[in-house]
């Protein structure tokens, strides 16, 4: 006598679960995004792209592990690549259209892929050169990266008139980084430097729960 009322209610608990369940597998799965930028390096400057003397080998490794996007379109400078690269807008409806005398700045009215990628859930760091805008309002910290680890300008120890520049006398070797906003003394070579903490930073980031977004542009 009390069971079909029992029954009833259960299935209308049930329904809704089953239904959120099977939108739950579904939903896409947010892999982790490794983006390593390399500067000054040429398409052809690797083994696995034909090159006949220059040795590549943990790159080839990468690269066989890769997505690869073989229709691509660059600038001749650095800036204006890197601001296309993280909107997908051309370099001149970013505003940079060069790498000093704030023509690097990236207009503030601009969607970074950090900002997008965070948005989704994701947790986001730069390691190495930003080189997008030295000012607070242009920092990678306010466009979309949790965890920055940069050096300033366009290169360490560059300086140039204007805003544009990395600390004055910095060195390749055992350079001074700037760390969510407080510069940091560093020990060793700077590209090695760079690695080594985006390597702890996805460590730490691999126990939550969260993808991660990690940023490394060599200089």
């Amino acid at each position: 006598m009390h069971l079909r009322p029992f029954l009833s209610l259960s299935l209308s608990l049930l329904l809704p679960l089953v239904a959120f369940s099977a939108a739950a597998t579904a939903a896409p799965e947010r892999p982790n995004i490794l983006f390593i930028l390399t500067d000054d390096q040429g398409y052809g400057d690797f083994s696995a792209h034909g090159n006949p003397v220059l040795k590549t080998p943990h790159l080839d490794a990468l690269h066989a592990q890769s997505v690869r996007f073989t229709d691509f379109h660059v600038s001749p400078t650095c800036s204006p690549t890197r601001s296309a690269l993280f909107t997908g807008r051309h370099e001149f409806k970013n505003g940079v259209t060069h790498t000093i005398l704030e023509r690097e700045r990236l207009t503030l009215d601009a969607t970074t892929l950090a900002q997008a990628l965070k948005a989704a859930g994701y947790t986001t760091g730069i390691f190495g050169k930003w080189h997008l805008g030295d000012e607070p309002a242009y920092q990678p910290g306010a466009r979309g990266f949790d965890e920055v680890f940069i050096h300033g300008g366009g290169g360490i120890g560059q300086s140039y008139p204007g805003s544009c520049g990395d600390v004055p006398g910095n060195t390749y070797f055992d350079p001074v980084i700037r760390h969510n906003g407080t510069f940091k003394k560093t020990t060793g070579f700077c590209t090695d430097v760079f690695f080594a903490q985006a390597t702890r930073w996805i460590e730490s980031a691999k126990k939550s729960d969260r993808p991660f977004f990690a940023y490394i542009a060599t200089n």
